[in-house]
C-alpha cells in the first residue's frame, strides 16, 4: 500500500517518458483494486480478532488519540482505491487486470463524476500519507524514547506483545 503513494505523486509528473508514466498508471490502478480487496479482508480480520486493549497507563486523550487515528487510517485506506477506481472508470479507461477477467466498470461514465472521484482521490491519499506519518512517529515515540510496550504491542515479534510498563534508560 505504500508504494502506491509515490507510485501515484510520480506518474503524474510532466516530462516523464511516456513509456515510464504507462506503467506507473498501469500498476497504481491494478495494484489498487488488489489494495481495497486486501483492505476489506484486513477490516473483516479485525473484526474477527480485535487488537490487545491499550496499556492502563496511556493517557486517556492518547487512547483517544490512537482510536481516532486508526479509524482514519482504515476509512481512508477504503475510500482512496474506491475513489480511484470511481475515477478512472467514470474517466473511461481501462483497468486492465479487471478487463481481463471480464469484470464489468461498476459506475458510470461521467467526467463530472471523475473529477470529483479524482478531487476526492487525490486529498484522501494526501491525508492518508500524513496520517501515515503521525503514526510512524507515534510508533517512535513509544518504541524508542517512551518504550512503555505500546511499540511492542503493534509489532508483536520485536516484544511479544508485552505492555509493561518500562522506564526509559
Amino acid at each position: 500500500m505504500l508504494g502506491m503513494i509515490p507510485a501515484g505523486l510520480v506518474m503524474v509528473q510532466e516530462g516523464l517518458p511516456r513509456s515510464l508514466q504507462n506503467g506507473l498508471f498501469i500498476f497504481h490502478k491494478n495494484v489498487g483494486v488488489v489494495v481495497l480487496l486486501l483492505m476489506l479482508l484486513r477490516i473483516f480480520w479485525r473484526w474477527l480478532r480485535p487488537p490487545p486493549d491499550l496499556p492502563a497507563h496511556m493517557p486517556g486523550w492518547q487512547r483517544r488519540a490512537a482510536a481516532t487515528s486508526h479509524a482514519a487510517l482504515y476509512v481512508l485506506a477504503v475510500v482512496v482505491p474506491v475513489a480511484g477506481y470511481v475515477r478512472v472508470r467514470a474517466g473511461g479507461f481501462p483497468i486492465e487486470w479487471l478487463d481481463a477477467l471480464g469484470v464489468p466498470p461498476l459506475v458510470p461514465r461521467s467526467e463530472a463524476l471523475a473529477e470529483a472521484a479524482q478531487t476526492t482521490h487525490y486529498f484522501a491519499a494526501l491525508t492518508f500519507a500524513a496520517l501515515v506519518g503521525l503514526h510512524v512517529a507515534a510508533a517512535v515515540y513509544h518504541g524508542a524514547v517512551r518504550r512503555d510496550g505500546v511499540f511492542q504491542r503493534m509489532w508483536p515479534p520485536l516484544g511479544r506483545g508485552a505492555t509493561e510498563r518500562r522506564s526509559p534508560s
